[in-house]
């Protein structure tokens, strides 16, 4: 890998900030100062230190949002603030994308990542990776939509649901609902389909990692390693 990648890469700066930094002489590798940006650097053996202090080679970043709503699931997008737009420049360098999607009014839970063999795991839909989400709708929930949506749901393209689960909460209004796939505005199709309109919905859980609570609406945080290895493992 170039050098000037490799630092890069671990958030310090530009590739134009980094070859002021080579040229400077503040960059050494196994003690040697270089300034040629093309240089090899092995990120296995070799030791790389920016004025004296080894840098450690990141090349995947795991990070948990709470997305708020108005914010759109893309990485860029010439008309809305996207949820790339809101990391701060240290990660956006990394390039990560959003692991699925969520509504453009819908809040809660999202993973970003660059690794995107954990986003297709995560994302497949043999993997049946369950999603749940708290949700609010215009009427009254019934147990006949329990059991509808444990048996899956036609929506208006004919498309049947993998079974889900739907929980009543004591309002009767609002619920957990648990589903297995992501299809677009899947659960607002759902209760169009049980004649209801979605007022209000979050997701708060997803391959059983639980949303922060401390995170208020557009924060984010890098995963633990606990929920890293428990994600990967799911």
């Amino acid at each position: 890998m170039r050098i000037d990648k490799f630092i890069s890469n671990t958030g310090f700066g530009s590739r134009k900030e980094v070859k002021s930094l080579l040229k400077a002489g503040a960059v050494k590798i196994n003690d040697i100062t270089v300034k040629s940006p093309q240089t090899h650097v092995d990120i296995e053996k070799d030791v790389v230190t920016l004025y004296g202090e080894e840098i450690i080679y990141r090349e995947y970043i795991y990070l948990m949002m709470n997305k708020p709503p108005g914010v759109i699931s893309a990485t860029e997008d010439k008309y809305d603030e996207t949820v790339i737009d809101l990391l701060d420049e240290e990660f956006q360098h990394f390039e990560p994308f959003p692991v699925g999607r969520l509504d453009k009014d819908t809040e809660g839970l999202l993973l970003l990542t660059n690794d995107g063999q954990l986003a297709h795991k995560l994302l497949s839909p043999k993997k049946k990776v369950p999603k749940k989400y708290f949700v609010r709708i215009n009427t009254l929930m019934t147990n006949e939509m329990v059991t509808e949506v444990q048996r899956g749901i036609e929506l208006d393209d004919g498309y049947l649901t993998m079974p889900g689960d739907l929980e009543i909460l004591e309002s009767g209004n609002e619920g957990f609902i648990t589903i297995m796939e992501g299809k677009f505005h899947q659960i607002k199709r759902m209760f169009i389909a049980l004649g209801s309109k979605v007022t209000y919905l979050k997701r708060v859980e997803m391959a059983g990692m639980k949303l922060d609570e401390n995170l208020e609406l557009g924060e984010y945080r890098e995963l633990t390693e606990d929920e890293l290895e428990y994600i990967r493992t799911t």
